[in-house]
């Protein structure tokens, strides 16, 4: 395990760091709860390690040398994130009711979760960063890209469920429609610089 602590600590700082996907799962779990959140973030996490094993399996190599499909996803990308971050903006106030599963409206659910990461460049490209910099070239790179990608889900997951609770105990403080509906807005415009600073930065 001990050659793996370097990409442990990698995994934890990629995962916790605000993103599309944490903003996604806070105002998830602030309007549904806790259990709600919960396929969301299995799914994105799942979805996070898929594609580490598919970027290393050698789909990293073909985004290399296609540098404009690789700029091509990123636009698409940025593009779904923006009218995410538009639909939470534009979502009508509503009150939040404390009790579980009382708040009204759709979840993404646990494929949303996954797909999310088809279309979030900040996922892209640290799987591309994840294969470049820890895969390797030995012989048993498919096995270390393998477990890369197992460690990646198993570190991610409690990283995730961390922003979940945070959502849930922001909603304590977002009772009335009004301020759930300016607590709403303000993650949507987070949203909306976590997705275009991928371009900026």
């Amino acid at each position: 395990m001990n050659p793996f602590l370097p990409f442990v600590l990698f995994a934890f700082v990629a995962s916790i760091t605000p993103g599309p996907t944490n903003i996604l799962v806070l105002t998830n779990s602030s309007r549904h709860g806790m259990t709600a959140v919960l396929p969301i973030v299995f799914g994105a996490c799942a979805g996070a390690a898929l594609l580490v094993l598919v970027v290393g399996m050698g789909l990293g190599d073909v985004l290399g040398r296609y540098h404009g499909v690789q700029t091509a996803m990123s636009w698409i990308g940025i593009a779904w994130l923006t009218y995410l971050a538009w639909q939470i903006f534009s979502s009508p106030a509503t009150t939040v009711d404390p009790a579980p599963g009382s708040s009204s409206g759709p979840s993404m659910g646990l494929v949303g979760g996954a797909s999310l990461q088809l279309v979030n460049p900040k996922t892209w490209m640290m799987a591309l960063a994840v294969v470049s910099v820890f895969a390797g070239t030995d012989a048993d790179r498919m096995l270390r890209v393998a477990y890369l990608s197992l460690i990646f889900f198993l570190v991610s997951v409690p990283c995730m469920i961390a922003w979940g609770y945070l959502g849930v105990s922001a909603a304590k403080f977002c009772r009335s429609a009004s301020s759930m509906q300016r607590f709403n807005r303000v993650m949507a415009l987070l949203l909306l610089v976590s997705a275009w600073l991928t371009v900026v930065v």
